[in-house]
C-alpha cells in the first residue's frame, strides 16, 4: 500500500531535553516543541503500534515540515517552513546551483535564493542554513527514537532499529556531502545542554559505512515495503558513498583507506541492488507520475500523498512552479543543459516546454519565467491519464524516487569506467541500453562504447532534477574552475569559473555564533 508511512498518525517526540541539545548547535534554527503536554519516550512507546507511529515520524522528517501541515507548528522555526523541507532545500542546493535549473524570484528566502544560482553563497544564506538546521534536528529526534527501540529482541522493532539508523546514516551522508565536517551526535550522546562537536568529513565518512554494514542483516529483503528503507536502500547509499569516496575524503585518503579500490565495493553492492528484483518501468515518464509508486524500477523513495501528507516541498514545487506549463512560473533550465539533447532531440527524456510554451531556449533576464525551458518531467497525473482526487487540495501523490534502478545502473558503468575490476564493461554498456530503449517509448538507440563524458551527460539526461547534478559535476570535476561553463554559472550572462571551495557549503553563521567548537570550512 503506497501511503502507509505517511498515513500512520505522527507522535511529538520533541522532549526538553532534545531542545536543549539543538539549541545549541543549530542556533536560531531552534526545534521547539509545540505541544504544551510534552511526551517522552518513557509515555508514548506503549504499544507496538506506537513504536511504528514514532518510526513514521523519522521519515516524516526528511519530507514534510511540521506537526500538522502544510504549515504551521513547524519542526524546525526561525524559517520559512517551505525551505526547512529536506527535500526542497536539498533540491535548490544540488539543482539550483547548476545547469539544470534556475529560479524566477530572487527575493525568495529573504533575497539569498539567487546566491544559489549565481554561484555566490554566503554562511547567512537561508536555504543552506535552513537545510544544516533540519539535519541536525533531525539526527537528535532519531537518536531519541533509536535509544527508545535499543536492544530490543522483538522482530520488528530490530528491524525499525536498523531503518532508524539507516535514516541517520543517509542525513550524515547529505551533511558530508553538502558542507563537509560535521557537528556529530549519536544516541550515546545522552540529552542535555552541550555543544554537538564538528567531525572531519572523513571521519563521518567511516561512521555511516560502518554503520550501514551492520545495521544491513536487521534491514527487511528489498520491497518488503514500500517507502521504507531496506537492505537494497543499505546498498544504495553504501554504492553512493563509494562513489563519492575520492571527494569525500580529499585531499589525504586516510591510511585504513590507502590502496582500497572503491569502485570494485560500488560494484558489489549494486550487484546486491540487482538481486533484488527491480526491473524499468517501461515508460520513462512513469517514474515521475502521481502513482509512481506502482514503477517497478523504484529502490527507495520519500512518499507524498495530497490528502495526508501536506508539504511544500521539492515535488511540489517542480510540479507546481514550473515555467510553461501551467505552473506559476518559478523554475526552468538553462541552455546549457539543453545542449545535451541536442545531437538526439527525440529522446524522449528532454520533457521540456519549449518555444511553442511561450518559453525561450536562452535566458537574457535570469529573473523573467519565460526565459528558459520548462521542464514538466514531475506531473500530479496518473499513468492513465486521470487526476488524483487530492489533486484539489493544491498538493500532490507523486513520491519523490531518491533511488532507482536506472541511476544503478548508471553508477555500474562509471565505476567500471572509473577502475573497478569486478565489472563487466559489456554488462555496462548493456545496462545503458536498456535506459536509452525502455519497452515502451521510442527507442533511443544503442551505444556500442562509452566513456566517462558519456557518462556525466547520460546522468543528466536521464537523472535530471532528481537531485543529484551538483553530486556528479563534482565528482566529475566540472563543478568548480572553468573546466565547464553554463550560462550564468558565477552570474555572469556567459558563464564564469567559480573558485574550488564551493564544493562545499559553508557552515551557517547562526551556528558558528551558537556553537564556538564549530571551524568554518576554508574559504568563507
Amino acid at each position: 500500500m503506497k501511503r502507509l508511512i505517511m498515513k500512520i498518525k505522527i507522535y511529538q517526540l520533541f522532549i526538553t531535553s532534545l531542545v536543549l541539545v539543538m539549541a545549541s548547535c543549530i542556533g536560531d534554527l531552534d526545534v521547539i516543541p509545540k505541544d504544551p503536554n510534552l511526551v517522552t519516550s518513557k509515555t508514548v512507546y506503549n504499544s507496538p503500534a506506537a513504536y511504528k507511529q514514532g518510526l513514521a515520524k523519522l521519515y516524516a522528517l526528511f519530507i514534510l515540515t511540521g506537526q500538522q501541515g502544510p504549515a504551521g507548528q513547524p519542526d524546525v522555526s526561525g524559517v520559512d517552513e517551505g525551505f526547512s523541507c529536506f527535500t526542497r532545500s536539498m533540491w535548490n542546493m544540488e539543482e539550483l546551483t547548476t545547469d539544470e535549473a534556475i529560479w524566477s524570484y530572487p527575493n525568495d528566502a529573504e533575497g539569498t535564493i539567487s546566491n544559489l544560482y549565481f554561484n555566490s553563497w554566503l554562511p547567512s544564506d537561508g536555504i543552506p542554513t535552513a537545510l544544516f538546521g533540519r539535519l541536525m534536528a533531525s539526527m537528535a529526534i532519531i537518536n531519541e527514537y533509536i535509544r527508545a527501540v535499543n536492544n530490543s529482541n522483538d522482530p520488528d522493532l530490530v528491524r525499525y532499529h536498523a531503518e532508524a539508523r539507516f535514516l541517520r546514516a543517509l542525513g550524515y551522508y547529505y551533511g558530508i556531502n553538502l558542507y563537509g565536517n560535521m557537528p556529530f551526535v549519536t544516541e550515546a550522546d545522552l540529552p542535555g545542554a552541550f555543544l554537538p562537536k564538528q567531525k572531519p568529513r572523513a571521519e563521518v565518512f567511516q561512521y555511516i559505512e560502518e554503520e550501514l554494514l551492520a545495521i544491513y542483516p536487521d534491514l527487511g529483503n528489498p520491497r518488503f515495503e514500500y517507502g521504507r528503507a531496506d537492505k537494497a536502500a543499505a546498498s544504495m547509499l553504501l554504492a553512493k558513498l563509494y562513489l563519492n569516496a575520492e571527494v569525500f575524503l580529499a585531499p589525504t585518503i586516510p591510511p585504513q583507506y590507502a590502496g582500497r579500490n572503491f569502485y570494485n565495493d560500488v560494484i558489489t553492492e549494486l550487484n546486491k541492488v540487482f538481486e533484488g528484483g527491480y526491473t524499468l518501468a517501461p515508460k520513462y515518464l512513469n517514474n515521475f507520475l502521481a502513482d509512481n509508486n506502482t514503477s517497478p524500477e523504484m529502490i527507495f523513495t520519500f512518499n507524498n500523498d495530497g490528502a495526508n501528507s501536506q508539504a511544500y516541498d521539492g515535488v511540489w514545487t517542480m510540479i507546481r512552479g514550473n515555467s510553461g506549463n501551467g505552473g506559476w512560473g518559478g523554475l526552468r533550465t538553462r541552455s546549457a543543459f539543453v545542449d545535451l539533447f541536442d545531437s538526439n532531440p527525440s529522446d524522449h527524456r528532454g520533457i521540456f516546454a519549449k518555444e511553442d510554451k511561450g518559453q525561450e531556449r536562452g535566458i537574457t533576464d535570469p529573473n523573467n519565467s519565460t526565459h528558459g525551458y520548462g521542464i514538466f518531467k514531475f506531473r500530479n497525473v496518473r499513468k492513465d491519464g486521470s487526476t488524483p482526487p487530492n489533486d484539489g487540495t493544491g498538493f500532490i501523490d507523486t513520491d519523490f524516487p531518491l533511488f532507482r534502478l536506472a541511476d544503478a545502473y548508471l553508477m555500474y558503468a562509471e565505476a567500471v569506467l572509473r577502475g573497478a575490476t569486478n565489472g563487466s564493461t559489456a554488462t555496462a554498456v548493456n545496462y545503458i541500453n536498456a535506459l536509452r530503449n525502455r519497452a515502451e517509448d521510442t527507442p533511443i538507440g544503442d551505444v556500442v562504447t562509452i566513456d566517462l563524458d558519456f557518462i556525466l551527460d547520460e546522468r543528466g539526461r536521464e537523472l535530471y532534477w532528481e537531485g543529484h547534478r551538483r553530486t556528479d559535476l563534482i565528482r566529475f570535476g566540472k563543478f568548480t574552475g572553468s573546466a565547464y561553463i553554463w550560462d550564468w554559472k558565477g552570474g555572469t550572462p556567459e558563464g564564469r569559473s567559480i573558485p574550488d571551495h564551493m564544493k562545499i557549503f559553508p557552515i551557517p553563521a547562526a551556528d558558528l555564533a551558537t556553537n564556538p567548537t564549530l571551524v568554518q570550512n576554508p574559504g568563507y
